[in-house]
């Protein structure tokens, strides 16, 4: 019953995931619910977001095919996530990745390994595509600052005073 109270009143992600026994850091932003049928074995560092559909896998379900006369096969593993991390949308961390401090995992990615400190990863098996520090420095020369949004205005007005109208380069 309080999970329904915080999925359908507070819509507090992260009390959600605590109640299911994830272990979540402070000022992380929680926008899913896809912790599978192990969240205990879920740690989340600070100031991390895990986005709309992410999926954080704790056990390789297809043991389940592996049988001999000792019985069914079993494997579960933590996942870890460091610190100032951010996980795009519909991503997928398979049983027993660890993702360092100061990592963007990219909208659709597919984790099948740890992945260290300080990088950009994305894909399907998820490769290292960038460094954290490139990102970081390019957003503070060129992005909005939160000193410069006017929050005199509705969300909308203000984020099409803001809009970048370039188009992403070509392939």
């Amino acid at each position: 019953m309080i999970a329904l109270y915080y999925i359908r009143i507070k819509k507090d992600w992260v009390a959600y995931a605590r109640t299911l026994g994830v272990k979540v850091g402070n000022n992380s932003r929680i926008l899913t619910t896809k912790f599978g049928s192990d969240p205990f074995l879920i740690e989340i560092g600070d100031r991390v977001t895990v986005t709309n559909g992410v999926r954080l896998l704790t056990h390789d379900g297809a043991t389940w095919l592996i049988r001999d006369e000792k019985g069914r096969r079993h494997l579960h593993k933590k996942v870890i996530i460091g610190n100032d991390v951010f996980i795009g949308v519909d991503s997928i961390l398979m049983p027993g990745v660890h993702i360092g401090n100061r990592v963007i995992v990219a909208a659709g990615s597919v984790v099948t390994k740890s992945v260290p400190d300080g990088v950009i990863i994305g894909g399907n098996p998820a490769k290292i595509i960038g460094q954290y520090k490139d990102y970081e420095a390019r957003a503070l020369e060129h992005y909005v600052s939160q000193e410069e949004l006017d929050f005199n205005v509705p969300f909308k007005e203000r984020v099409l005073k803001i809009l970048d109208h370039e188009p992403k380069s070509s392939l």
